[in-house]
């Protein structure tokens, strides 16, 4: 267990499933980690992570969907319906589902216990679009996702 990103396979029964079935996009990236992690650890470490902060204040600056720490906090906690530029469409047991603003993309964070640690998921849907356009535009941004997807989970582990 040494914390390195990987791609695989989303797990069986993963809320982030139900977008796979669409023809959208789905991954799921994971990382093993010595220790045990819940949910709301992994949430905190996630969302305040030095590879995510420059997008939380993005959202803020850009679009007027501030977070702060606090925020994180609450939506660890369960106790936020909201963060920044997501809602929480669904959570479960060591799961939690985020459905952006405009309704286009999908956040999924997991935990599972396994022998000596905990592994932890990560993985993002993107919702068939209608528009050519929009289908472009992500074959090219398909790239820097999976590099920038690699970078927050791994970003998390450093904070775990």
């Amino acid at each position: 267990m040494n914390g390195a990103v990987a791609e695989v396979q989303l797990p069986p029964g993963a809320l982030l499933e139900r977008y796979r079935a669409g023809g959208g996009h789905v991954d799921c990236y994971v990382a093993e980690v010595p220790r045990s992690v819940d949910l709301g650890q992994l949430i905190t470490a996630f969302y305040t992570s030095r590879a995510f902060r420059p997008e939380r204040w993005l959202l803020g600056a850009l679009l007027g969907k501030r977070a702060g720490d606090d925020d994180v906090a609450q939506l660890a906690s369960g106790q936020a319906a909201r963060f920044s530029a997501w809602t929480v469409e669904s959570r479960q047991g060591d799961e939690i589902l985020l459905c952006d603003f405009q309704g286009r993309t999908r956040s999924w964070l997991m935990v599972m216990p396994i022998e000596g640690g905990t592994r932890l998921h990560f993985g993002s849907a993107v919702v068939p679009s209608a528009s050519s356009a929009d289908r472009a535009i992500f074959s090219l941004l398909l790239g820097f996702h999976r590099f920038y997807s690699r970078l927050l989970l791994g970003s998390a582990v450093g904070r775990l």
